[in-house]
């Protein structure tokens, strides 16, 4: 199924149904008086979380979107019948926002999460509820309020623990192959990996986190240069991120410091929170290097690009330093929800 991860739908609510002037007509009750009944309510449309939808293809050809109107009133007191809901299944990480104004409508950030988008219009009143001392045989009845008609966007964030960013061919793929089940196509040309895909890392019995790998980012991605500017959004929910570097490229052209540079460069154009998100350095492809060369370049590397944080060695495609990796990142998030829990224990 191909991955779609944005889609703009027009939703209609169902209208009220009208209200009714009636009077009671039998053959022993000469003045019966009002028995109009209200009508019903018009169909309401929710977007529900469902866990086992991962795309929002359907929706880029469902674009409309109806609930049906309510009944009109009768008389003898019958309420016209309510119209059912309509609920629309979207993938978990969904946000939904206003097409024209941008105003946040939902954030479906679990399984089961739901909101409702287009409220259906009230029922009209019947003659019924206008009677009185003074007016025995009232004529008024309302009509049933229109639905809410909008237009929304739908976008869906991934929702992974950790996020992995790098130029094309930096071994994204290949890292997320080697720590998890997931299989993104890996080849030796740019541009492998087409939609963000994730994989699960366990580690142990509740010890594991979710990590996402989007497409490589290029230098002026922010202006939407490649593919990767159209998936970074996905990174706003992760904790973490792994910087990959190829740090001995084929291509003696190459300059890993300069790309390292590139895409900080675009992590800030994009948006400041995603700059100052936690991130770490992952030197990768050390078995293109002699052993003894290894630690030399890895030094070099980070004194010209002048990083101060947590850094890596491995190589994605034997493994080497991975494990060490997953298991760092593991008691990093760890550590993040030890400040939630000790909270939580101090409430109770």
């Amino acid at each position: 199924m191909k991955f779609v991860d944005e889609a703009v739908i027009e939703v209609r609510a169902g209208k009220g149904g009208d209200g009714v002037a009636s009077f009671r007509r039998e053959k022993f009750v000469p003045r019966g008086g009002p028995d109009g009944g209200d009508g019903g309510r018009g169909g309401s449309i929710y977007a529900v979380a469902d866990r086992n939808i991962n795309t929002l293809l359907d929706y880029r050809y469902a674009r409309i979107h109806r609930a049906r109107d309510g009944e009109n009133g009768r008389g003898s007191d019958q309420y016209g019948k309510s119209a059912p809901d309509v609920w629309l299944r979207v993938p978990v990480g969904t946000v939904v926002s206003d097409e024209a104004t941008g105003e946040l409508v939902a954030d479906l950030g679990r399984d089961g999460a739901h909101a409702l988008l287009a409220a259906g219009g009230a029922g009209g009143l019947g003659n019924v509820h206008f009677k009185s001392s003074t007016n025995r045989a009232p004529r008024r009845f309302t009509r049933g309020a229109p639905g809410e008609h909008r237009r929304l966007k739908l976008e869906l964030k991934l929702l992974a623990d950790v996020g992995l960013l790098g130029m094309p061919n930096a071994g994204k793929s290949t890292l997320i192959r080697a720590v998890s089940a997931a299989r993104p196509k890996v080849a030796d040309y740019p541009f492998t990996t087409l939609y963000p895909s994730l994989g699960v890392v366990r580690l142990d019995v509740n010890r594991s986190f979710v990590l996402a790998d989007i497409p490589g980012l290029i230098e002026g991605a922010a202006e939407g240069a490649g593919l990767g500017h159209r998936f970074l959004r996905h990174l706003a929910r992760t904790r973490l991120l792994l910087h990959l570097v190829d740090i001995a490229p084929l291509d003696p052209a190459t300059e890993p410091v300069r790309e390292a540079r590139a895409i900080v460069r675009e992590l800030r154009k994009y948006g400041e929170a995603l700059y100052r998100k936690p991130r770490w350095l992952v030197l990768n492809k050390i078995d293109l290097l002699p052993p003894e060369e290894r630690g030399r370049a890895a030094r070099r590397f980070v004194k010209d690009f002048g990083w101060k944080g947590k850094s890596f060695i491995i190589s994605a495609l034997t493994g080497e330093g991975c494990r060490e990796l997953a298991f760092a990142v593991m008691e990093h998030l760890e550590r993040q929800h030890e400040p939630r829990r000790r909270r939580g224990a101090e409430k109770t």
